[in-house]
């Protein structure tokens, strides 16, 4: 059986798979010069300290709700000498045993540069927020033994920046751990920040 009717039909097909060859080679070509350059920038996710925590008020009161105002500072850098960094959203909030405590704060989108650090001290506050009865118990258990382990989360969308080219949206996340000690002491019970941590990122 004969592939083609003609030689016109016969020539017909060639082009056009030699069209389909040259399209699939020029894509392959793309990618792998996306990944070569990729390779080669190795650009590494931002590190993100949490500086400081000051904790302006914290309050049980029944039935299960939690007041409180916190007042962080956490710092990013970005490590890269030739990848920058658009942050197009960061949600910052508070947690206690992985349930969240205080509505989120925004930061606005920003661009941090090659070697860039940034710094924000918001104020994270919420007013009668419903936890779980056990949380009630464990936040009491903590104040009673003089301690308190909160932890700073951060959920936001990224995009690396080369030269003109800039990615696709990345979902970054931060977990910073927040131990904090009750001095009972003074006046009212004042909650200090014990040392600045680093935090883990996931992009």
């Amino acid at each position: 059986m004969k592939e083609c009717d003609s030689y016109d039909s016969c020539k017909r097909r060639r082009i056009i798979r030699r069209i389909i060859y040259a399209i699939v080679l020029f894509i392959i070509l793309i990618l792998l010069a996306i990944l070569i350059v990729w390779l080669v920038l190795r650009p590494t996710k931002p590190q993100f300290y949490l500086q400081d925590a000051r904790v302006l008020g914290f309050n049980l009161s029944a039935p299960n709700l939690l007041s409180s105002t916190i007042q962080i500072t956490i710092s990013s850098r970005n490590p890269n000498e030739r990848v920058g960094i658009y942050y197009d959203r960061l949600d910052i909030y508070a947690a206690y045993k992985n349930q969240q405590i205080t509505p989120a704060y925004s930061i606005p989108g920003l661009y941090q540069g090659h070697k860039d650090i940034d710094v924000w001290s918001p104020y994270l506050s919420g007013s009668f927020i419903p936890i779980a009865p056990y949380l009630c118990t464990s936040l009491t258990q903590d104040e009673a033994n003089g301690f308190l382990f909160l932890y700073v989360k951060i959920d936001g969308r990224l995009r690396w920046k080369v030269g003109s080219w800039t990615s696709d949206h990345y979902h970054i996340f931060v977990d910073c751990p927040a131990f904090l000690t009750f001095d009972n002491r003074a006046t009212g019970p004042v909650i200090r920040f014990q040392q600045m941590s680093k935090c883990s990122v996931d992009v």
